[in-house]
C-alpha cells in the first residue's frame, strides 16, 4: 500500500500541470514557505488535493492540524516533524513516506533544520470544502 501510494503521488506530480501558487497555511509559516496546487478532484463528499510544499532551510510550516488524513513523499531535503508535546515524532529524509492523522488532537509542525530546501509532495484527503490545514497556537514549545 505504501509503495502504491508513493508511486501514485509521484506519478501524479510528474503528469500534472501546475494550476495555482499560494502560500502554505499554518500559524505562522516561516518566510518563503509556499504551496503549489498540482491537482484536485472531488469524489462524493471528499476532496483529494495534491500540492507541492516548499520549506526553505531554517523555516517551518507553523503549528496546525488537518481535518482529514494527509500523505506525503519527501522529494528533497529532510523533514523534521514535531507533535504537540514538543517531541520529535519523525525525521524523514528524501524519498521517505509521511502520514499525518486527522483532527485537533494531532497538532504538529514540520521544520526544515537542514541546509537544503525541503520539498514535499502532499496528498490531502479532506471533507469537501475543508481548508488544507487548521491553524493552531504553539503548544508551549521553545521553537516556532
Amino acid at each position: 500500500m505504501r509503495t502504491a501510494l508513493r508511486t501514485a503521488v509521484t506519478g501524479a506530480v510528474a503528469a500534472a500541470t501546475v494550476l495555482v501558487c499560494a502560500p502554505a497555511h499554518a500559524t505562522p509559516p516561516g518566510p518563503g514557505v509556499t504551496a503549489r496546487l498540482i491537482s484536485q478532484k472531488t469524489v462524493g463528499d471528499t476532496d483529494y488535493t495534491l500540492r507541492e510544499i516548499t520549506v526553505p532551510p531554517g523555516q517551518a510550516t507553523g503549528w496546525h492540524y488537518h481535518d482529514g488524513p494527509l500523505y506525503a513523499v519527501v522529494k528533497q531535503g529532510t523533514l523534521s516533524h514535531f507533535d504537540s508535546t514538543c517531541a520529535s515524532d519523525g525525521v524523514y529524509p528524501g524519498g521517505s513516506f509521511v502520514q499525518e492523522p486527522a483532527g485537533p488532537d494531532n497538532v504538529h509542525i514540520g521544520r526544515n533544520l537542514g541546509d537544503t530546501t525541503l520539498v514535499l509532495d502532499v496528498l490531502y484527503v479532506l471533507p469537501h470544502g475543508a481548508p488544507f490545514s487548521e491553524d493552531a497556537p504553539n503548544p508551549g514549545c521553545p521553537f516556532q
